[in-house]
């Protein structure tokens, strides 16, 4: 035995790379001459102690934790002698004969071969930090649009659960925003520098959910893909999985989901092997899952694990403003990407006051996104508004909808708000144009168009 200790001694004094293996605690059991001198110690310095002291954002114990392997990664350096370099490693885990984790092993290259390497490799994690600080910041609590009292109410109890891994179950119409809500809730906790795992209950089959959430190992099953597949779970680990329309899911599944919560581990298709968790689960659902346990279709024990916090976010229609607030958040989304100025006309900002929003943020969002298209011109007015809207509303004029297309209706809304306008200021066009938002040479065109003439209006 210690002859081939001696042999692998040699290798680590020979070659020109770093090396250092950990035990499962993440303590230093060997690290190389070459890898000691690059943090300015010498190795009795670091053996026995923590990796941490020496590499405060360390991989190393994840990898052993959670066993998973990465190669030729970019680290880094945030402290200590080697602050501010980078280099090229390569992590793994070690397994003895009965598969138990033993320790975790770290190669790492001071040179690379070619400095057009170095340098892709440089751009592409300087992307994706950026890109993990962009989804960061957009999606913190704070950041998330809408001024209504009840609803800021909501998003002050968000923050406070988020800083911890209680469970969340997330309630509310379709399109409310709830995976908004699950990824705030992400990026304001202690995970936030974790994966953020999402899985739509509802969209995947039935004979497929089972794979898709705790993964299946080679051979598993006709047509599983060679080498095997992680799931959502293992994927997510460490971090936050999000379980979106939950209420959806067949009861067999709920009955595995459930033991995957209290064991906190799980066994992928084909696997004898469970593989331990740390996730923190956020759930959520446009049903009433109340009801659904009243009929037996969900089950009791695994609401109660997954609503320890329930937030319910309301509908759009009873968050006063908000809706216009969404609008125009969007348009200057759109403005920002396409070097546009396009406003909302006052009748515009009207109508989305007082129009319902069924489809809640995700209808505002395709609103303004359809209208913005349409619209020649740098104020978006009246007939800019797709018309299966005025459709949905009851409109204030009468409308007899078997004998009217759609751009019928529109010119109908239309001729009314102006006609509502010239009485409000006497038939002074002007003063109506500059409430409507529009030029008055294009308010002048729709009187012409609709046949209004100011003076006969009462």
């Amino acid at each position: 035995m210690n002859y081939y200790k001696n042999i692998v001694s040699q290798i680590l004094k020979m070659t020109s790379d770093g090396f250092i293996i950990t035990d499962t605690e993440g303590n230093v059991r060997e690290i190389n001459k070459q890898y000691a001198d690059f943090f300015g110690k010498s190795r009795s310095e670091i053996i026995g102690k923590s990796i941490l002291n020496i590499i405060p954002n360390s991989k190393m114990i994840d990898i052993v934790k959670h066993k998973f392997s990465e190669e030729d990664a970019v680290h880094k350096y945030i402290d200590g002698e080697a602050k501010g370099n980078s280099v090229i490693v390569s992590r793994s885990y070690v397994e003895d004969e009965d598969g138990n984790v033993v320790a975790g092993v770290a190669q790492v290259k001071f040179k690379v071969q070619t400095l057009a390497v170095a340098k892709k490799l440089m751009n592409e994690y300087e992307e994706l930090e950026y890109y993990r600080e962009e989804f960061q910041n957009q999606n913190r609590v704070d950041n998330i649009i809408g001024s209504d009292p009840k609803f800021r109410e909501i998003i002050k109890e968000c923050l406070k659960v988020a800083k911890t891994d209680i469970p969340v179950l997330l309630t509310g119409e379709t399109g409310t925003g709830k995976e908004v809500m699950a990824k705030a809730l992400h990026t304001n906790s202690l995970r936030c520098d974790k994966p953020f795992v999402s899985i739509n209950c509802a969209a995947i089959p039935f004979e497929l959910l089972e794979s898709e959430l705790f993964g299946y190992m080679d051979g598993a099953f006709t047509g599983a893909k060679r080498g095997g597949k992680k799931g959502k779970f293992q994927l997510a680990n460490g971090g936050t999985i999000f379980l979106d329309e939950i209420g959806d899911m067949p009861s067999s599944m709920q009955a595995k989901l459930l033991r995957v919560l209290q064991e906190k581990e799980i066994e992928p298709l084909g696997s004898e092997k469970s593989i331990p968790l740390d996730v923190r689960v956020v759930a959520a659902t446009r049903q009433d899952l109340e009801a659904k346990m009243k009929d037996g279709s969900f089950r009791e024990d695994l609401y109660y694990r997954l609503s320890v916090f329930n937030i319910h976010i309301p509908p759009l229609r009873e968050r006063g403003g908000d809706s216009l607030e969404l609008a125009e958040f969007f348009l200057d989304e759109l403005n920002h990407k396409y070097k546009t100025y396009k406003t909302f006309s006052k009748a515009v900002k009207a109508y989305f006051l007082k129009y319902q929003w069924p489809g809640n943020v995700r209808e505002v969002n395709n609103v303004v996104q359809s209208a913005y298209a349409i619209s020649t011109e740098n104020i978006i007015d009246i007939n800019d508004i797709p018309a299966r809207m005025l459709q949905q509303e009851k409109p204030a004029i009468n409308l007899d909808k078997n004998k009217k297309s759609l751009g019928q209706m529109v010119d109908d809304y239309e001729k009314e708000v102006i006609l509502e306008l010239l009485k409000k200021h006497k038939g002074n066009c002007l003063e109506a144009a500059k409430e409507a938002g529009i030029h008055k040479s294009n308010f002048y065109r729709k009187l012409q168009k609709y046949g209004i003439k100011p003076a006969e209006v009462e």
